[in-house]
């Protein structure tokens, strides 16, 4: 089987009642990728063929919805640290230090499934010793991001 294009996502709309689920399991690095060979947990081979410019996948993303049956997209959860500063100054320093080290941050606000002000990043053991060595507040934790984290593109 050959998906050209996304289906839609059950985070958004309910797939009809009965439909068999199938589900791809991918890292959160794989969300990126238009072209790739993915593998459901029926076994069964589903090739993947978006067009330039589509969206990223996502969780629950689609694939095919087609007489009764689903093909649906299970991101694996990405190793990451929650950081919870503990003012708008500190958040700042951290941010810039990170940002030096061209490290991807995602941000989130009071409303979100973390109910605070946060800046999540890859879990790396360099970022940790520099958050416990300048006693910033953090957690680590296994989480489906919203969005993959990329390799900025960058240069001088």
């Amino acid at each position: 089987m050959l998906i050209t294009q996304i289906q839609g996502n059950i985070h958004d709309q309910s797939l009809p009642e009965g439909t068999h689920v199938e589900t791809v399991t991918i890292p959160s690095a794989q969300l990126v990728k238009r072209i790739q060979r993915l593998r459901t947990d029926h076994n069964n081979e589903v090739g993947l063929r978006l067009p330039t410019g589509a969206a990223d996948l996502r969780d629950g993303d689609i694939l095919s919805l087609d007489g009764g049956n689903a093909i649906v997209v299970r991101v694996e959860a990405t190793d990451v640290l929650v950081i919870r500063a503990r003012s708008v100054h500190e958040m700042a320093i951290v941010a810039h230090t990170l940002g030096n080290r061209h490290l991807q941050a995602q941000f989130f606000d009071a409303s979100s499934e973390y109910a605070a002000e946060v800046m999540v990043v890859q879990y790396d053991h360099t970022v940790q010793a520099y958050l416990d060595s300048v006693g910033v507040p953090y957690d680590r934790a296994d989480r489906v991001m919203p969005v993959p984290f990329r390799h900025s593109e960058h240069s001088h």
